[in-house]
């Protein structure tokens, strides 16, 4: 019984390779339907991101499983094996749990702190469950990754300190605003930056939103989309005497907007504070406007500079999430230990249960004439009596010792017990009847 990994990611495989192993639509579900068929697989479990390929397994057989999960990838997708070479990964127990917890966790992700990898994880793990290929120790596995995810985010400020040009712009504002609610905002242009970090600043609660291109009809579009109103071009300027917020990408090769024509705008806005985000390059707003008093202009140098900052904040969070990891990791072998002594401990139970329901039998069928009441009490006597003894040996053998394996045997000995019972991590392979909507 052992937990294995078998991947490649962003950093181990150019975007073309991750690509071609992608699992998508209803291949997620064949594939994990032919991997759970392969020899010496007990349960698996795949992950498929843009930016990760990864197969999860139990299998008592590493190095079988490993070459047999090259073979799958060449003949699924149809690719050389040498494209393999020097791109997968492999981690066995352990080091496998590690993985997990950090991938959970967005330690291992492009952009450390990033929220998506733990709703893709949570999917696969959903997709898995219902296609019955996993287990006790894949279950078990996940549902842990899943919490050590959440508790680094309660714990850490991983996911804090904004590290994309549109979040970093929504971070600012609220840094200068506090609440955005009570704030108009203008969408000046349409660069795809530009309405990204447009869409942040209005799910931050911004209410009266205008959009000015300079084609209309994309405006129009624009306005509709973001529940707000169209504006034409060349009013922008008359529209900024009632906009708080600005964020500008117009494409025009010079400035739409000068200091001389901010100062009339601040004057009429009772030199009411204005924060402008400028993401065009070249840069359409002059950088001269920064210099009157309660405007706030930031370019894409600038933000940058908040992005590089953030990064910082961020490693330095990922430094003691990586403490909680490690943490876990301890918790969660803990637990792997004690499943040695899961078969028995179950067989120890089922033979005590054994005495105590022959000797019942014995007592009660002697005494034909005993009250319901009185063979109720006899019951639970017994109950309490077989419960008391196997409690000691019960709770050694779950408890984490060197001589586990002495004490296995010895109580195995001492109360005849076989040693052939099924551990819940042998079952038998799933049977496939649901389909997976991932």
């Amino acid at each position: 019984m052992n937990i294995l990994v078998i991947g490649l990611n962003h950093r181990t495989a150019a975007l073309e390779l991750r690509e071609k192993l992608a699992f998508n639509g209803p291949r997620l579900e064949e594939g994990l339907l032919k991997i759970s068929e392969l020899p010496a697989v007990n349960e698996a479990l795949i992950i498929s991101t843009c930016n990760r390929v990864e197969i999860y397994l139990n299998t008592d057989e590493t190095e079988r499983v490993v070459e047999s999960i090259k073979d799958f990838f060449v003949n699924f997708f149809g690719i050389k094996k040498e494209s393999l070479e020097n791109t997968l990964y492999v981690y066995d127990d352990m080091k496998a749990a590690r993985h997990i917890f950090r991938v959970a966790s967005s330690l291992d992700s492009m952009v450390v702190g990033e929220p998506q990898i733990l709703g893709q994880i949570k999917d696969a793990f959903d997709c898995a469950l219902k296609q019955k290929s996993t287990g006790v120790l894949l279950n078990r596995l996940f549902k842990k990754s899943i919490s050590v995810a959440k508790r680094v985010r309660t714990e850490t400020g991983i996911a804090q300190n904004a590290v994309s040009i549109s979040f970093a712009a929504v971070e600012l504002a609220k840094k200068i605003f506090t609440d955005l609610t009570k704030k108009s905002f203008m969408l000046l242009g349409a660069g795809e930056m530009a309405e990204l970090a447009a869409k942040h600043i209005i799910t931050s609660g911004v209410g009266d939103i205008v959009v000015a291109n300079r084609t209309y009809e994309r405006a129009c579009g624009l306005a509709e989309e973001f529940n707000g109103r169209p504006g034409k071009f060349e009013d922008f300027i008359h529209e900024m005497a009632h906009c708080d917020i600005l964020i500008c990408s117009t494409g025009a090769e010079n400035y739409v907007l000068m200091k001389s024509q901010m100062q009339k705008v601040m004057k009429e806005r009772k030199n009411r504070p204005v924060f402008i985000i400028d993401i065009s390059v070249p840069r359409n707003i002059d950088p001269g406007i920064n210099e009157l008093n309660n405007v706030y202009l930031y370019d894409v140098d600038d933000l940058q500079g908040v992005i590089e900052t953030n990064i910082l904040e961020r490693q330095k969070e990922a430094a003691k999430a990586e403490e909680i990891v490690e943490d876990e990791i301890e918790t969660f072998r803990k637990w792997m230990l004690s499943l040695d002594a899961v078969p028995t401990v179950i067989a120890l139970r089922e033979k005590a249960e054994s005495i105590k329901k022959e000797e019942l039998e014995r007592l009660l069928n002697s005494l034909p004439d005993l009250r319901d009441k009185d063979r109720q009490a006899i019951e639970n006597m017994a109950n309490s009596i077989i419960n008391k003894l196997i409690y000691a040996p019960t709770a050694a053998l779950k408890e984490e010792s060197e001589d586990r394996d002495i004490l296995i045997a010895t109580i195995k000995k001492l109360y005849k017990i076989n040693g052939n019972e099924e551990s819940p991590s042998t079952r038998m392979k799933p049977h496939y009847s649901h389909k997976c909507n991932s």
